[in-house]
């Protein structure tokens, strides 16, 4: 093993996050191992240099895992498979879009084995994780954290520790509540801007200098719009848990129907007709 005790870093799931990810540890010279149900994206991996797995359980040989799997039912199924072959010591990573409640199932899976759980949150989008600017939002034993660190630095611009595991799944819902909101209120405003007569274009250039700038604002059609349903799904799960209402984020959930990568493109492309 090597710095701190993390020689080797598993990864199930290459999509859209997870194979920029593996990308960025191998780029680092970490030793890693990765499972996809996507052969390519696997073969690809170990032309750069990666190792795979034959199977998830395979991947509970490292001493890190990183589970970016799309579903709370995914989750479960790829961590126990890990779990059943991990070694004590050896850490989980769960960094899908998942509610506290899965983390704590998998945790009580994890019980006696002495496997770590953390849940680690990813945000930034598919570029964010493209760069290495991932922006972690952690949930757990902070130790264990402090421990796991060198395999998230390659892929990482910022690490979060927010509370006791499910916190980071929490960070996560809070922080997609804010994106989807921004994103409808600011087309729904573009499109105002528009119809009366002045260009989107220059309106941003002229709202990013005030108190109305964003990062949404500024990437706004950079975005891909890919994750509304089951990011807000997750966030009326969690809110019911705890007796709230969520109004802006049904609005948001609606609004975001009429919303397109095409059509925001159409919105900032050119001058008003």
């Amino acid at each position: 093993m090597s710095d701190h005790g993390i020689g080797s870093v598993g990864m199930a799931g290459l999509g859209a996050m997870g194979a920029p990810i593996a990308r960025h540890l191998v780029g680092a010279g970490r030793d890693t191992m990765v499972f996809d149900r996507n052969r390519s994206t696997v073969d690809e991996l170990v032309g750069a240099g990666a190792r795979a797995a034959g199977s998830t359980a395979e991947l509970g040989g490292c001493d890190v895992v990183l589970v970016i799997v799309p579903s709370d039912e995914d989750v479960l199924e790829v961590s126990a498979a890990v779990l059943a072959a991990a070694e004590p010591g050896s850490a989980l990573l769960i960094c899908s879009s998942v509610t506290p409640e899965t983390c704590h199932r998998v945790e009580a899976e994890a019980g006696g084995t002495g496997v770590a759980v953390l849940d680690a949150a990813l945000t930034g989008g598919v570029r964010g994780a493209e760069n290495g600017e991932v922006v972690l939002l952690v949930g757990g034993e902070e130790a264990v954290l402090d421990r796991v660190r060198p395999a998230l630095v390659p892929w990482t611009k910022a690490v979060h520790h927010l509370g006791p595991l499910g916190s980071g799944q929490v960070g996560k819902t809070v922080n997609n509540l804010c994106h989807w909101g921004q994103i409808t209120a600011i087309v729904e405003a573009m499109r105002l801007g528009r119809d009366l007569g002045v260009e989107p274009a220059k309106l941003r250039r002229a709202l990013l200098d005030g108190v109305a700038a964003s990062a949404t604002l500024a990437q706004l059609e950079l975005m891909r719009f890919t994750w509304y349903r089951k990011d807000l799904a997750n966030a009326f799960r969690m809110a019911d848990g705890v007796g709230q209402d969520l109004p802006v984020a049904h609005t948001a959930r609606e609004v975001m129907e009429g919303i397109t990568v095409a059509g925001v493109a159409e919105l900032f492309g050119g001058p008003v007709a």
